[in-house]
């Protein structure tokens, strides 16, 4: 029953998981970022006092955990069929696994850039970087500096891929989510 999926995008601390939380409790259906819990099991590997910034940078093998945050973001896009909407958001999509690497320096094989241009999504949205939201956590390791470069990072990414990136703009939780629902195109 899906006809539409949509991304909603941006680097660590943009509201994207606000945003998502409340887009689900309005009904719709979201597909939840899944990197969270890698970085929590990625991080008992480590040493307490280690200085952490993503998961892709700190893992033993790296390319391992991108083979699975891919895959596991694929299984999400093949999921949509089988849920009963007419719309699916995902707090990310696959083209973030390609920005992410980049920024890190790491080679992705063509088995990634074929993925990402076999699974199209219908929309992408990207919540810019936001200094005065900014907060660090247990999973969201990189400082604010950091976001911004990954910001640029996702931008070209996806451009590469052919997609429009429409960017929200600054605002409440309810503001962005008016303004997403607003420019999703239904037909």
């Amino acid at each position: 029953m899906i006809n539409k999926r949509i991304v909603i995008t941006g680097a660590p601390g943009t509201g994207k998981t606000s945003v998502i939380k409340s887009l689900e409790n309005s009904g719709y259906y979201c597909f939840h970022e899944i990197i969270r819990t890698m970085t929590l099991e990625a991080k008992k590997d480590q040493q307490p006092d280690a200085v952490l910034s993503n998961p892709i940078d700190f893992v033993g093998d790296s390319m391992a955990f991108n083979i699975d945050l891919l895959h596991g973001r694929l299984a999400q896009f093949n999921k949509a069929p089988q849920i009963d909407a007419r719309i699916a958001f995902y707090d990310r999509g696959l083209p973030d696994v390609l920005a992410y690497m980049e920024y890190f320096g790491q080679s992705y094989k063509k088995e990634f850039k074929e993925i990402c241009r076999k699974n199209i999504y219908d929309q992408v949205f990207i919540l810019p970087p936001w200094e005065e939201i900014y907060v660090q956590d247990n999973e969201r390791l990189e400082s604010y500096s950091q976001a911004v470069d990954l910001h640029i990072h996702l931008e070209n990414a996806y451009s590469r891929l052919g997609y429009e990136i429409i960017p929200v703009p600054f605002g409440t939780v309810a503001e962005r989510v008016t303004f997403i629902l607003n420019k999703t195109k239904f037909s």
